[in-house]
């Protein structure tokens, strides 16, 4: 028969285990695992995958030296740029925060205090009967001196501490994934707006060109008008004709200093003439586009790899949340010295203090904290999966929308320089007949505003191809390298 001893013991634990485990009863929670599964090919596009675009160095995508400098210069001087690498710095001290909290916490400390105890209480009885200090009687206020060694240890039984250290490097490299984007955005930016002040130039000296060949033509009817041939009207709307394009040279030069100051933002720099390189726009070849697979979107989008990393990071932090339902050990230890008066405070080993203890507690009220803890670590991630689908999604489609966008706009310039061409030889026509009589002055004036908005068009459909073959290097995945 069990004796009595052995009966409390059991009734104790079994007592124990009754008030823990429903403590440690952990509700149903809904995940999510991602589904977003992309096609074998691009549109139109083979399946070879050597030389793929988005592993080319920004400096070799972009022949143009000028280009290049000031990407180099924005890397090194955009604000936006060094704002987020201290946010990086600070996400790397994170994890240096998490790796502290599941190792032992070890101090060293000294300390004093003085109390009364009440005379009607059991240490003030024993204190009554004492004779602490040679030939006097118990004070009335005892000093408590102290000096050693303190350590506490929370140990890391379920891996909560380890998991939420995990949390935090995952974290990181999700921060240094987000740095690798903010780059690839900034290098198509400053390559969109030079490109627009290159276009800009070729805008401006398109106008230039129209207005001189409205100027010689408005001499022409000046002469004609004093021979008699035509009337003040078509003078008139020759002059006209100049003046509105003479008024557009401006709106153009206010377009290059808003782009210019654009760029010297972007770059860190004040307000200062960006170099550029403009006399070959209209030769520019665009470079070989190797688009490789979707699937390889996964590898070389940084906003895709930054959002799998968060996904990674929820998914841990359910189980950072899970531990908070399970019971946690502790365990904390002292060793030191420990007197009421200085004097003896070094005694060893009478004021030798040494203390070990341990220690496990669970919830039992305020469980509904932890469960929306719990809960809210499940919503983020499911949200976070939801994220991770949503930028493949939106990845595949990026770049399906700028090949198609590269092959089309390749069609409307071949058609566009042949537009040009023909208004070209056109305006010449026109002059001719308009001297011997046989146009009429409108004819001219006509033919002269087709020819200029038609190469103004040529300009934009070369920068709209600029432009697109930007996007696609980017949607792909390139210029962070």
């Amino acid at each position: 028969m069990m004796n009595k001893k052995m009966m409390n013991k059991t009734a104790l634990l079994l007592g124990w285990l009754v008030v823990i485990l429903p403590a440690c009863s952990i509700p149903r929670l809904t995940t999510r695992v991602p589904d977003a599964p992309l096609p074998a090919v691009y549109p139109g596009q083979s399946t070879d995958t050597i030389g793929q675009t988005a592993r080319v160095n920004w400096r070799d995508y972009f022949d143009d030296p000028n280009l290049t400098g000031l990407i180099d210069t924005a890397l090194a001087n955009n604000k936006e740029v060094n704002i987020l690498l201290q946010r990086i710095a600070m996400a790397r001290n994170e994890i240096l925060a998490r790796q502290g909290e599941y190792q032992p916490v070890v101090g060293a400390g000294t300390g004093a205090d003085v109390d009364k105890v009440g005379r009607y209480t059991r240490n003030g009885a024993v204190e009554e009967g004492l004779d602490i200090t040679e030939g006097k009687a118990f004070p009335e206020f005892l000093t408590n001196l102290q000096l050693g060694l303190f350590a506490s240890w929370e140990l890391d039984v379920w891996h909560k501490l380890r998991n939420a250290q995990e949390v935090a490097s995952r974290e990181y490299l999700a921060s240094m994934e987000g740095r690798n984007f903010l780059i690839t955005n900034l290098v198509a930016e400053i390559a969109h707006s030079y490109y627009e002040l290159v276009t800009l130039d070729n805008q401006l000296d398109n106008l230039e060109q129209n207005i001189a060949i409205q100027q010689d033509a408005l001499n022409v009817v000046n002469l004609l008008q004093q021979a008699g041939r035509v009337t003040s009207l078509a003078v008139k709307r020759f002059q006209a004709e100049v003046e509105k394009n003479q008024s557009r040279i401006f709106d153009v030069r206010q377009q290059i200093a808003e782009i210019e100051n654009r760029v010297n933002f972007l770059t860190g720099r004040t307000p200062q003439p960006v170099a550029r390189q403009s006399d070959r726009f209209l030769d520019w070849v665009a470079p070989t586009i190797r688009t490789g697979l979707p699937s390889q979107l996964l590898a070389n989008r940084p906003d895709i790899r930054q959002t799998e990393l968060e996904l990674s990071a929820a998914n841990l932090d359910i189980q950072v949340a899970r531990a908070e339902f399970l019971p946690s050990f502790g365990l904390n230890a002292g060793l030191g010295y420990q007197a009421f008066q200085p004097k003896y405070l070094l005694s060893t080993p009478e004021s030798m203090l040494i203390s070990l203890a341990g220690e496990a507690t669970a919830p039992l009220v305020n469980r509904k904290a932890i469960i929306a803890r719990y809960q809210n670590a499940g919503a983020r991630q499911v949200e976070a999966a939801f994220e991770y689908e949503q930028r493949i999604l939106n990845a595949y489609q990026e770049v399906a929308t700028q090949l198609s966008n590269v092959n089309n706009l390749a069609s409307s310039y071949a058609l566009r320089q042949q537009q040009v061409a023909s208004l070209t030889e056109s305006i010449t026509i026109a002059n001719q007949l308009f001297q011997s009589a046989r146009a009429d002055y409108m004819e001219v004036l006509l033919t002269q505003r087709d020819a200029l908005e038609a190469r103004m068009e040529l300009i934009e459909t070369r920068k709209a191809q600029m432009d697109a073959i930007v996007d696609l290097y980017k949607t792909l995945g390139g210029g962070w390298q």
